[in-house]
């Protein structure tokens, strides 16, 4: 009978420990921030996923047919896994146009100029009215569902950052809210890794990061020979909660953050 006493007040122990400790973090969480993630080459894709997994993080990420390390295409069915494993865990999902396509400039008759960087067309400068734009955003939706069985959230990013009212209101019509980044939120991860080693990109994101505001980052980067991930991602993570962060997704009821960009 004592036996069974004692197993009970340790269980109670243990649990009310665990709330007192659940309660503290929630308590001590008075600012969110929004982690989002590029495509990019994917090359530490599952380092990322990892480190968010491991500290119960919660992103988005913003999908888009590029060319991956591995040689295929990030939306192709070799990555079919990978996406699922990822809206298992409770991440969401936007929009990066299919064929990464930059925004050049304005076009005539509310048009725009745009070149993409992927598919047939690559590097051509093509003219986009409202239907083919819309088009170009929703194929990633459409290929998301045939990957997962469902459909990413109605939002978009264009690449690069890149827009114009012209461009970002053809999405809106399309039904995908734009979202950019916050300055503060661009976390460098496709500069020169001599010129802006991991240490400085750490050191200023951990600073400037305010309440609020969107990051950017990218599951991997041709350019950068000093990878971004794990290395600023993880302690990173460990700085802001220090600072009181939560970890927010995309979107959001507040309108203002669509209205970050780089």
């Amino acid at each position: 009978m004592k036996c069974k006493q004692l197993t009970h007040l340790t269980a109670a122990f243990i649990l009310g420990c665990f709330v007192l400790s659940a309660h503290a973090q929630t308590s001590a969480c008075n600012k969110t921030v929004y982690l989002t993630f590029d495509t990019g080459n994917m090359a530490v894709a599952e380092k990322v996923a990892e480190i968010l997994k491991r500290h119960d993080i919660k992103a988005t990420f913003f999908l888009s047919n590029e060319k991956t390390f591995r040689g295929d295409f990030a939306l192709d069915d070799s990555w079919k896994s990978y996406w699922q494993e990822r809206l298992k865990e409770g991440h969401h999902f936007g929009s990066h146009t299919y064929d990464h396509t930059y925004f050049v400039k304005d076009g005539p008759k509310g048009e725009v100029f745009e070149k993409p960087q992927f598919g047939p067309k690559a590097g051509q400068t093509i003219l986009y009215n409202e239907a083919t734009m819309c088009k170009e955003i929703r194929r990633v939706d459409q290929r998301f569902v045939e990957l997962t069985g469902h459909p990413l959230q109605k939002i978009w990013r264009a690449p690069g950052g890149k827009t114009s009212p012209t461009l970002v209101r053809m999405g809106d019509m399309c039904g995908y809210q734009h979202f950019g980044w916050a300055p503060a939120g661009f976390l460098g991860d496709e500069l020169n890794s001599d010129k802006y080693p991991n240490s400085h990109l750490l050191e200023k994101a951990s600073r400037e990061i305010k309440d609020g505001d969107i990051t950017m980052a990218h599951l991997g980067i041709w350019s950068r020979k000093d990878p971004w991930a794990p290395s600023v991602l993880e302690q990173l993570i460990l700085n802001l909660k220090g600072r009181g962060f939560c970890f927010g997704t995309l979107p959001k009821a507040n309108k203002n953050l669509a209205d970050q960009s780089k």
